[in-house]
């Protein structure tokens, strides 16, 4: 298998089966497969999947993973994929009809890399424009480098599979349904971390259709990602191959934020290093 798409679920059945329409008409010259992650949904998941088997051409491979949070669910996801390359993305993304062969394609043309990101783009425009990417130009990550959590997106990103071999996957203490929603960028700097080259190439491109309109649903999104770069950066200050890296930039990042961020990124950064130090 060249290629496993993993998209992991919870309590999102109408939205995934729309999802999942978009993927029987993708287009690649290679072999590939689904992997999807019942995530202990309590609504028909289940069965949206299994009658989207009847009509998908492709391997489709099924699982329940019953700890919750999108880190284990993903670090599930990989574990049992088949491909050598491992492409995440969301159950509310649409990928463009060459979406894989793009993603396929940077890594066909560069040897060293062990992620790439892409492009997010809003799907609906009436949407509020949040939680996307549209950066239009490559940039290039070496070995050991920052990188700011957010600009590679977990809608949108693909690993090595020998690369997530190399650090042991995902953090299953992190990601949506934990206390601190940053499975994707801690990853990602525990790949750079372990000496994989990583870039951001806008050729991969998914739409995203997250259906936030309201200012109070995008003020609790954005408090939630304050809180998941607070564990991110205090976790990414304990290895110390990153260590300084990361400790420049989070102090070179504060007096451009306004001081509620400041306070929740400290407050989360307490908490995620007490927990997992004193427990």
């Amino acid at each position: 298998m060249d290629v496993s798409v993993v998209i992991c679920t919870r309590n999102r059945a109408a939205p995934l089966a729309e999802t999942l329409l978009r993927w029987l008409d993708i287009k690649a010259p290679f072999s590939w497969e689904l992997v999807l992650i019942n995530n202990n949904a309590t609504d028909n998941t289940a069965q949206v999947i299994e009658d989207f088997r009847q009509h998908f051409p492709q391997n489709l491979i099924y699982y329940l993973e019953t700890a919750l949070g999108l880190g284990a669910a993903r670090d599930r996801g990989w574990r049992l994929a088949q491909g050598e390359l491992v492409v995440f993305t969301d159950d509310d993304c649409y990928p463009a009809p060459d979406y894989l062969s793009m993603m396929y394609q940077c890594f066909i043309e560069d040897p060293q890399l062990g992620f790439v990101g892409g492009r997010v783009l809003l799907y609906d425009p009436t949407d509020y424009p949040i939680t996307i990417q549209e950066f239009p130009t490559r940039r290039c990550f070496p070995p050991r480098s920052f990188l700011e959590p957010g600009f590679i997106q977990g809608a949108n990103f693909a690993c090595r599979r020998q690369a997530l071999v190399d650090i042991n996957g995902f953090d299953p203490r992190l990601g949506a349904g934990t206390r601190f929603p940053v499975e994707d960028a801690d990853v990602l700097a525990r790949l750079s971390a372990a000496g994989w080259h990583g870039t951001y190439d806008p050729r991969p491109v998914v739409y995203h259709h997250h259906r936030r309109k309201t200012a109070q649903e995008v003020a609790h999104l954005r408090k939630q990602y304050d809180w998941g770069r607070g564990a991110y950066y205090i976790k990414c200050l304990q290895d110390p191959r990153i260590r300084w890296t990361y400790l420049k930039n989070w102090l070179l990042r504060i007096p451009r934020q306004k001081p509620r961020h400041i306070l929740t990124e400290l407050h989360s950064a307490f908490h995620f290093w007490w927990q997992y130090n004193h427990s």
